[in-house]
């Protein structure tokens, strides 16, 4: 998958066989993942962090989306502000 942003494109690999699910227990989230889902959201969160990744460039990961069915949906975002 790739993703542009402010004409600066991105790609966001998946590990073969991943598995990933983010449960909202109320007052905690919890995200749930195989070795190969754990790889996959470094990947993702070090493709946000590379030089140059504008403030604000984002990955919504929902279910059937990268996501197993009955996950609530994540939002990985990129901040710059302090």
């Amino acid at each position: 998958m790739s993703a542009a942003t402010d004409g600066i494109t991105r790609v966001f690999t998946w590990e073969e066989g991943e598995r990933i699910e983010v449960r909202n227990l109320g007052g905690e989230i919890v995200i749930e993942a195989n070795a190969a889902g754990l790889k996959t959201l470094a990947g993702h969160l070090l493709t946000l962090a590379q030089d140059g990744t504008p403030d604000g460039a984002h990955l919504h990961l929902e279910e059937n989306n990268g996501l197993e069915q009955g996950s609530v949906g994540l939002v990985l975002e990129r901040c710059d502000d302090e």
